[in-house]
């Protein structure tokens, strides 16, 4: 009985999220993650400490 229920709820799901895909503008999570790991490389670099020199410590 756990099989068939299982079977039956994966696919629902699954066309459940193919009519929401077709029917619905939903975002591509792929491209926003790219995005957001960009964005994250480009904060980090813009406050990041400055690379300590070793020739400055030399008097």
């Amino acid at each position: 009985m756990s099989i068939i229920s299982r079977n039956f709820c994966f696919m629902a799901g699954t066309i459940f999220g193919v009519y929401v895909a077709q029917n619905y503008n939903v975002p591509n999570i792929y491209k926003l993650g790219n995005t957001a790991i960009f964005m994250a490389k480009i904060t980090e670099e813009q406050y990041r400490k400055p690379k300590k020199n070793i020739d400055d410590d030399v008097v």
